[in-house]
This record gives structure tokens, sequence and C-alpha cells, in this order.
């Protein structure tokens, strides 16, 4: 009889059974046979100490969508007081339109993980560059409220789908050890967009700043064609063959991917005897915590009142007593970009809740400062103190937004859920993540009449209640796999 290899080695395996057990498990569920046997035989290096490149240009492709995302958000706040001139529109008009992009977005995000499953990720992120065109297209020929509104509508519909189906991508491309600092960069890009409209915005007419937001889109449209498809969307749908070319060319010619294969390919027939999702499979026991978690982020997220901010945030400096909006706006627009990259920089070393509750913290401090201003200038106390206040505030709130409560929610979005539930999860935590921004950017200017002071004493509770959801609900996902993440939350 035979003696077995860990008995023949003294009851240690041998580093041939190390490969050998991975691709006989390969092997048997016939995939990536050919691929596997080379790289055994060859004794390629890890799949994460492959190439990175074709990752890093996948990703740069990826996130034009969330440059376009930073684009359409930051559009209303330097035009607001040139768009209500120029086409005598109410503050109520200007309400509208400010807040109807949400609603677009909000429709976006309960049709994109549909979307995304169904034609890819690759192709939903080109379908959303599309409607993204025909929107400022619109918006820049508009003559009225009615052209303005669909204009804002259609971008606002794209970055909706680009708001789930950019961190999903980035994150089912890349190797776990890469993923935080990865993904951020989804969250760098929006910043950016939203900086860069808002500098250019104090000088360039409106109609051809929204010829500017055109750009990003016709970027990915062209370099879509140079990156691979999500191997794990080729995977689930049974496309064995684009599946190992995908992931052949994400890693390097000399990586050795048949590991990784394995467990992504093991872990998909697992899930295929469990039954199509449903959005009311949500509630089942097994995912309440993923979705308690997904849902808490993204409301805390925007009922800090990040978007009434950004969306009118010429019209806030002036309330805190500048002549104009505009010195202030440049400013915001110049602090986002460094702190978010900061905040990626940091994600992977350190973790994603405790700069979750440090950004928090910040924030809440932030909107202190920024309603003690206000109260002080509704008092006329300290006056000459007021403007500066306010723009310390400000920056500060901004600042600390950007460092992390900005990116890690769809980070974590993009990591809680299965590959079966992640359509319908991801849409529906998208959804409730834009319908919470329209409840705000449409408000947020009625709010400030009622009281400013008031407004940013609300914001401030709802950063401090940020930090004690995190410190009690969320989970760390640092340094783990998809599959870790997901076998821990949902067991």
């Amino acid at each position: 009889m035979a003696i077995p290899r860990d008995v023949e080695n003294g009851g240690r395996r041998g580093k041939g059974d190390e490969i050998k057990e991975p691709l006989i498990k390969c092997q048997q569920k016939g995939f990536v046979s050919a691929v596997c046997e080379e790289d055994r035989i060859h004794g390629s290096s890890g799949g994460d100490e492959g190439s990175i490149w074709m990752v890093l240009l996948s990703t740069l492709v990826a996130v034009c969508g969330s440059y376009e995302f930073g684009c359409c958000v930051g559009y209303s706040a330097p035009t607001q007081s040139d768009i209500r001139k120029n086409l005598d529109l109410s503050l109520a008009e200007y309400s509208v339109f400010g807040s109807i992009v949400t609603i677009g977005a909000m429709i976006g995000a309960i049709t994109s993980g549909e979307i995304a499953d169904w034609i890819g990720r690759k192709r939903a992120m080109a379908m959303s560059a599309g409607v993204c065109i025909v929107g400022w297209l619109a918006l820049s020929l508009s003559k009225g409220a009615v052209f303005l509104d669909i204009g804002r509508f259609c971008t606002g519909y794209g970055i909706g789908v680009f708001s789930y189906v950019v961190p999903v991508f980035i994150a089912e491309i890349t190797p776990k050890n890469r993923r935080g600092g990865l993904a951020t960069i989804h969250q760098v890009l929006i910043t950016s967009g939203i900086s860069v409209t808002f500098i250019i915005g104090t000088v360039m007419p409106w109609r051809l700043l929204a010829i500017t937001g055109i750009i990003p889109c016709v970027i990915l449209l062209c370099g879509i064609g140079f990156i691979p498809e999500s191997p794990r969307w080729l995977a689930k749908i049974g496309r064995h063959k684009q599946f190992e070319e995908a992931l052949r060319r994400l890693r390097g010619n000399d990586a050795d991917i048949y590991q990784e294969a394995a467990e992504i390919q093991d872990y998909i027939e697992n899930l295929k005897t469990l039954p199509k999702a449903r959005v009311q499979d949500l509630f089942q026991g097994r995912y309440t915590r993923s979705l308690i978690v997904g849902v808490g982020l993204m409301l805390f997220q925007q009922f800090s009142g990040i978007n009434g901010v950004l969306f009118y945030a010429s019209e806030t400096f002036i309330s805190a007593g500048f002549s104009s909006g505009k010195i202030g706006t440049m400013a915001t627009g110049c602090i986002q970009v460094p702190v978010t990259i900061l905040g990626a920089l940091l994600m992977d070393k350190s973790g994603r809740r405790a700069l979750l509750m440090a950004s928090a913290s910040g924030s809440c401090m932030g909107c202190l400062f920024t309603g003690l201003s206000l109260y002080l200038k509704a008092d006329g106390l300290s006056q000459g103190w007021v403007p500066i206040l306010a723009l310390v505030g400000i920056l500060l709130y901004l600042g600390s937004f950007s460092l992390g409560m900005a990116a890690i929610p769809w980070v974590m979005m993009s990591e809680i859920f299965p590959i079966n539930m992640k359509g319908i999860a991801g849409s529906f935590v998208t959804m409730i993540s834009w319908l919470g921004s329209w409840a705000l950017s449409f408000t947020f200017n009625f709010l400030m009449k009622w009281s400013p002071p008031g407004t940013f004493f609300l914001f401030a509770g709802f950063c401090a209640l940020t930090v004690v959801f995190v410190a009690l609900i969320v989970p760390e996902t640092k340094g783990r796999t998809l599959e870790e993440i997901q076998a821990d939350l949902n067991s």
C-alpha cells in the first residue's frame, strides 16, 4: 500500500502537496486547468505579488466615473447665483434643480445592481457615461427650468449607477492587500471632481462649466475597451475562459492565479445552491448585520449634512458674513483632495473603524464651530471673528469628512454583502443613501432659513451618533478577503 506523502515526510506536507491540493480542487471544478498546470510547473509566485499595472489602469478608467460624480455634485454650488439670475429662478425652483440630481441618482441606484449583474460592470459604466453626456448637453442648452431639471436629472441617474458599480468593480479586481487603498481612489476622484468644479466654476460661465462635465465620460468610454471585465462577475455567469483571461491580465503573466481562481470559483459554486436573490431576502436573519451596517453608514453619512454644505456652499459662506461665497468655495475645493488622499493612505494601515470614528469626531467639531459662528452673527456678537470661525469650521468639517466618512461607507458597501446578494443589496443601500441625500439637499435652504446655527448643531449631533454607531456595530474589514468578511457577517 502506498504511503501518503504527509506520513512519508514524518507528518509534514511537502511543498508539492501545498501546490497540488488547490490544483486538484481547481481541476475538479472544470476550469483554469491549463493555466493552473502551467503555474504549478513553473512555480509562480502568489497573485498579490504579480503585476499591479493592469489593476491600476482598470481602476483609473473606472474612477473617471467617480470624477464625473464629483462634477455633478459640485456643479450647483458655484453656479447658484448666476443660474438664478440668468434664468430668473426662485429659491424654491433652484432648490428643485439642486436636489433633483439626487432623485435621478436614487433611481439609478435602484437599477444599478440589476444592470451591473445583467450586462456586466464595464458595460454598466459605459451606459452611465452616455446618460451623463446627454444630461450635460441638455443642461448647457437649457433656456428655462424644465430643460435645466431634465439635464440635472439625467446626470443624477448616471452618477447613481456610478456610485454603485465603480467601487464594486474596483473591489472585485483588486488583491485583498491593496483593496482599501485602491477603492478609496473612488472617493479621491469624487472630491477631485468637486474641487475642480468649485474652483473653475467661480470664473467660468455655467453653460461652459456644464460642457466640461462631458470630458471624464469621453475618457471613460475610450478607456473601457482596454481593461478586463470583473473576474468575479465572469465566474458568476459561467464564462470560465474569459474569467481565466481576465484574472491573468489583472495579476500578470508571471503570477500564480490558480489558488485565487480556485477560491473564487469554489465560492461561486457554493452560491449556486442558493435561490435567486429577492429584495425581501435582504431581511433574512443571516444578512441582518450587513444590512444594518450598510444602511446605517449611508444614513449617517448623509444626515451629517455633507450634500447640503456642498450643494449650497457659496450661500452658506454669505450667510456667515462673507461678501461673496467665491473665496470660501475655492478654499473648500482646495482642502478636500489632499485630505482624501491621506485617508486613502491610512485606510489599510489604521483600519476602517478607527478612521471612521476620527473622521466623524472631526466633522462634529467642524459643525459646532460653524454653528457657533452663525449663532454669534445672529446675536451681533464678535462680528469680526464670525467669518473666520465659519471658514475654519467648514474647512474642518469638510476635511474631516473627506478623511473617512466620505469614502469608507462606499468601500464597506462593496465588501459586506455576498456576491449573490450584492446586486440587490448594493442597489438598496445606494438608494437609501440617495434618498437621504435628496431629503437633505432639498430641505437645506429651508433649514438655513429656519435657523442657520440650529442646522449645523443638528448636523453635529448626527456626527456624534456616527461615532457611537461605528464603535458598537461596524466590523473591521481591513486585510480580509471578501469571502472571509461575508462568511463572518452572514453566517
